[in-house]
């Protein structure tokens, strides 16, 4: 598709996913042992075939560049588009964050207008989906509307998390597909189409809206625009439904429940198995298991010693688990020492975290997190 270009829209550091994002941006949060969230969004772009990324940074973004490096992984470090690193513009009054979308765009309002691009596919990195925008791009074409917006079906008994409710949105469909009406943050929904924050718009429209936008100090391109827009019936914009796998990950349970559904056969090949989801390559020996060791169900990073038993666990790269230790339904971030007749249950530990002796058992829907370079 060389008339798409993607931007991705980071997310600073959330509150409701705690120790995980106090250093690191969301999109850049470790998730199936060797991914990142960002990974899933981008590699999709990707399988498009969209050369053109642009990938909006926020603060605490030094993880995410690192991560990202020249898109080479992505097969976009070219010459011609390829991938842009667009930082904040930092000052002593600007830690680094924006308001919303809207005033991330406008801070980049110069690599939109010298994109050549006719559509943008503009996304957010809380979900993990993974396909192409082959069919919504056609599909957008052939209705003539103005803005289309990515919809994921769920039902109306599913609870949400009172601590991300503001962050979903609702939408209202005609039988032709039209949004008639959104909801942004209701605590019970009214509709069953929950936005994924995908949306595909011409690019001069695009900046059209956003020069609207800051004309009028507004800042979210959900609240002060979608909605301004559906309610007055200025821009025709259409839903396009996706049917596969979609979660979004926003808070610890979300984030700990993701993991554990990646080790179901099904799930994982729901999500993997009909595109490549492409990431950095660290090169690392094999995971290696010691005489007695013991693993069931669980994904074991390159670069592990395994030498106790780890049961229904994610273990990134590098994790030793000692002789004696047990590791059950748990996320063990890099480089994690679980030692001698140690055991773990429920919980999640970012990198580097040492456990030297005893029990730390969790709860299913309340794992316990313990941060970065944590000794126990």
């Amino acid at each position: 598709m060389k008339d798409v270009m993607g931007v991705i829209y980071t997310t600073k550091d959330d509150i409701a996913l705690r120790e995980l994002t106090a250093s690191r941006a969301v999109a850049a949060l470790p998730v199936v042992g060797r991914y990142r969230i960002i990974d899933f969004v981008l590699s999709s772009m990707v399988n498009s075939g969209i050369k053109n990324v642009g990938v909006i940074m926020q603060k605490n973004y030094h993880s995410l560049m690192d991560h990202l490096g020249a898109g080479k992984e992505w097969d976009l470090h070219t010459k011609n588009d390829g991938l842009f690193i667009l930082p904040p513009f930092q000052t002593r009054e600007n830690v680094g964050t924006y308001e919303g979308t809207i005033d991330s765009l406008r801070s980049n309002i110069s690599y939109l207008r010298r994109s050549s691009q006719e559509y943008v596919i503009l996304t957010s990195t809380y979900s993990v989906f993974n396909t192409t925008f082959d069919d919504m791009v056609k599909t957008h074409i052939e209705s003539g509307a103005d803005v289309t917006m990515m919809y994921t079906r769920r039902p109306l008994s599913d609870r949400l998390a009172s601590s991300t409710i503001g962050q979903h949105n609702f939408i209202k469909l005609d039988e032709a597909g039209n949004v008639l009406d959104i909801e942004i943050g209701p605590n019970t929904p009214t509709y069953e189409n929950f936005s994924m924050n995908v949306f595909l718009i011409r690019r001069k429209l695009l900046l059209h809206l956003i020069d609207q936008a800051v004309s009028r100090g507004v800042h979210s391109i959900h609240r002060d625009l979608q909605m301004n827009y559906v309610g007055q019936n200025i821009l025709k914009i259409r839903g396009y439904e996706y049917k596969g796998y979609h979660k979004r990950v926003e808070s610890i349970p979300s984030f700990y429940n993701f993991n554990m559904e990646m080790l179901d056969d099904q799930t994982r090949n729901e999500v993997f198995g009909s595109h490549p989801i492409y990431t950095k390559v660290r090169d690392e020996v094999p995971a290696k298991y010691a005489l007695g060791a013991k693993a069931v169900n669980s994904l074991v990073a390159d670069g592990c010693l395994i030498e106790g038993t780890v049961e229904n666990s994610v273990l990134f790269r590098g994790v030793h688990v000692r002789r004696g230790a047990v590791v059950r339904n748990s996320i063990i971030m890099q480089e994690c020492d679980i030692q001698e007749n140690v055991e773990v249950e429920n919980v999640i530990f970012d990198k580097a975290v040492t456990i030297r002796a005893g029990k730390l058992i969790g709860q299913r829907q309340y794992p316990i997190v313990i941060g970065k370079n944590m000794t126990l």
